[in-house]
């Protein structure tokens, strides 16, 4: 278990006797899981339940804010720490959801999200990295992938879009490009939600039912249905091959949703709390500062 920064707060799972959520859900590296014996519906942790995990995710939100206040005001003394949130998973396993119930609770001023679509024209006549590279946050920013540089091990491979010994060379660069960001004073924070062939069919099924979901729904969700084994052999080997000590995978079951954002709250509190920024020291005369707003 990775030593706790001098002076930062336990996290609330650690507070109630209970271990790290980054140890349970961490992906080992070069030993990915096979996802058929995951359990999607799983609740690794001991969360307290539906409606208290809930209540336990608006809580956390505040330590959130108040650490993300701390990592930003810090940067403004050279720090150039960030954090990068990467939330990657199938069409329906609540990366939306995840980032509207966790990052949203950020100041929005220190916070970058960043959700990516198929690449443009101009995307495509550079390097894969080059679209992610530009959406990079800033020192003292969190950023937040909703889908990432791992599209292009994912569906570029699913689905042909590239040869394979292109999609083939990706993994290497991935973690070379990984390992650079780290040195720089990013630290990535990457998830894979995880769900089950059958919650996905019931969650197109309900945005097909609700007609204040429809936009949301699209046929190529149903094309990649079809290629269902593919992808998740895909995610297999993206795990085993690109979970490393400077940029580990956690595995995160998102059958439940509430469980999903409790968990994901937790991995970032903790990646936050690990880093214990601080708040830089002021350079004010305080006398001379109050003398002068006595005398207007």
């Amino acid at each position: 278990m990775a030593k706790r920064a001098r002076g930062a707060r336990r996290s609330p799972a650690e507070a109630a006797g209970g271990v790290r959520m980054g140890d349970l859900l961490r992906v080992p590296p070069g030993s990915g899981p096979r996802l058929a014996d995951v359990d999607s519906g799983a609740t690794p942790g001991d969360p307290p339940g539906k409606r208290r995990s809930r209540a336990a995710v608006v809580a956390l939100g505040e330590r959130l804010a108040e650490l993300q206040e701390r990592l930003y005001a810090s940067s403004t003394a050279g720090d150039r720490r960030r954090v990068l949130l990467v939330l990657q998973g199938t069409d329906t396993s609540g990366k939306g959801g995840a980032v509207k119930h966790v990052a949203g609770r950020l100041n929005p001023a220190g916070c970058r999200v960043k959700s990516f679509k198929a690449p443009t024209d101009e995307e495509l006549r550079h390097p894969f990295l080059w679209r992610v590279e530009r959406a990079l946050p800033e020192p003292g920013e969190i950023g937040v992938f909703d889908r990432s540089h791992y599209e292009d091990v994912l569906a570029a491979r699913v689905r042909g879009l590239v040869p394979q010994d292109e999609w083939e060379a990706r993994y290497e660069l991935i973690n070379g490009w990984e390992r650079r960001l780290a040195e720089d004073g990013v630290t990535l924070l990457k998830v894979f939600l995880h769900i089950g062939y059958e919650e996905q069919r019931e969650r197109l099924l309900a945005r097909l039912d609700r007609p204040d979901k429809h936009w949301k729904f699209s046929e190529g969700d149903l094309d990649d249905r079809v290629l269902w084994p593919e992808y998740q052999r895909a995610y297999e080997v993206a795990l085993r091959r690109c979970s490393t000590p400077w940029a580990p995978w956690y595995l995160v079951p998102a059958d439940r949703k509430w469980y999903r954002d409790w968990a994901v709250a937790h991995l970032l509190h903790e990646t936050l709390t690990d880093l214990d920024p601080r708040y830089p020291p002021g350079d004010i005369d305080l006398d001379r500062a109050r003398a002068r707003l006595a005398a207007d």
